[in-house]
């Protein structure tokens, strides 16, 4: 049974151990990368090598990335309140009917929305109608980190993967595995925070004012992830939000830590699951709001099983809330039956908790 005496954490320090190495290797190669692109074209930086904690590199699991590639020469922006309609294509012709409207979690990107701006920035290569539009970003960056590729002599480590949409994928030989990255073009936005995510919210008691405060002028990023709409991400605010987790001496991180080997050893296997290590942290953060207090985090059972239910009525509902936007569900793409798989294997352990993990 989980028990408050368990304590022996040996797979999830394996695991870390075996992450850092390889984000370590990865973000070496991808820096060398990154920086021929920038060298080829201005617009895009080259990423930091700073670790596992590099706000830029999300490991959804332990061979599935996400890394963000910062634009540059885009400053000063300021929310555009005037509702216009779009008649393109990606390709730029004409459309009869007016492109839909961004979902929760994304937003239109003018270049006017810049009190600053690099001067190819305006170049059709990327800009249209004013727009700055994700998919020719990501075909400008696409083509610059193929030609990147052959120019740095990675061929036999990094190969650039085809993709039904426009995101650019590359798969990256490690010495202990081959991992998939999916780079984004990346807005950094660091002098507001969106309109759209209204928290916190209401009569809350965690995260503290001090740190809400902290959190949010930390600002927040555009994702070129998509054709037409950028991506609302908060890398930065929900790092901020784990980091001092438990400065009350609770065991949070520990509760995460062992539901995210669970989830990768047992509920969820496989190299393209369902379910992320980015899923479990929005269950976590919604979880520490529910439950603020010190107290509540003082046993690990306790505090590791409740993580677990919040988890199974996320999968079996088919719906996670995004934490910041909270009418964006997380699962609204996701495969409904894999869902249901691990919606099944959630109840059988809750029946009878054994965990599993040496």
């Amino acid at each position: 049974p989980v028990s408050d005496s368990w304590s022996d954490l040996s797979d999830v320090e394996q695991r870390h151990l075996l992450v850092s190495k390889t984000v370590d290797e990865v973000q070496m190669m991808i820096q060398q990368l990154t920086t021929e692109v920038s060298c080829r074209d201005i617009r895009f930086q080259p990423i930091s090598n700073s670790g596992i904690h590099n706000e830029n590199f999300k490991v959804l699991t332990p061979s599935q990335f996400l890394m963000t590639v910062p634009l540059r020469g885009l400053t000063g922006y300021k929310e555009r309140q005037v509702r216009r309609w779009r008649y393109y294509t990606v390709q730029g012709e004409k459309l009869l009917s007016s492109v839909r409207n961004p979902e929760e979690l994304h937003q239109w990107l003018e270049v006017e929305q810049f009190s600053k701006s690099l001067q190819q920035w305006h170049d059709t290569d990327m800009n249209f109608e004013g727009d700055l539009v994700p998919a020719k970003v990501l075909a400008v960056f696409r083509d610059l980190v193929e030609k990147s590729i052959i120019t740095c002599d990675l061929s036999r480590k990094i190969s650039l993967l085809e993709s039904f949409s426009s995101v650019v994928r590359v798969a990256v030989e490690t010495s202990n595995l081959q991992v998939e990255v999916e780079l984004v073009p990346t807005v950094e936005i660091l002098t507001c925070w969106p309109e759209k995510a209204r928290w916190p919210r209401c009569l809350r008691r965690w995260p503290s004012q001090e740190k809400v405060q902290c959190v949010k002028s930390f600002g927040f990023n555009l994702l070129a992830r998509s054709n037409y709409h950028w991506q609302l991400g908060f890398s930065r605010a929900e790092r901020l939000l784990v980091e001092g987790i438990d400065e009350d001496g609770g065991c949070r991180m520990k509760c995460f830590r062992v539901m995210r080997q669970m989830k990768e050893d047992v509920w969820c296997k496989g190299n393209k699951p369902v379910l992320t290590s980015y899923h479990l942290q929005m269950v976590l953060l919604w979880t520490c709001e529910k439950y603020p207090r010190a107290k509540d985090w003082r046993y690990f059972r306790e505090g590791f099983l409740r993580l677990v239910r919040k988890l199974h009525k996320c999968v079996s509902q088919h719906f996670l809330k995004h934490y910041f936007l909270r009418d964006a569900n997380l699962f609204q793409y996701a495969n409904t039956s894999d869902l249901d798989l691990v919606a099944g294997k959630l109840i059988v352990f809750l029946e009878n908790p054994v965990l599993c993990l040496d």
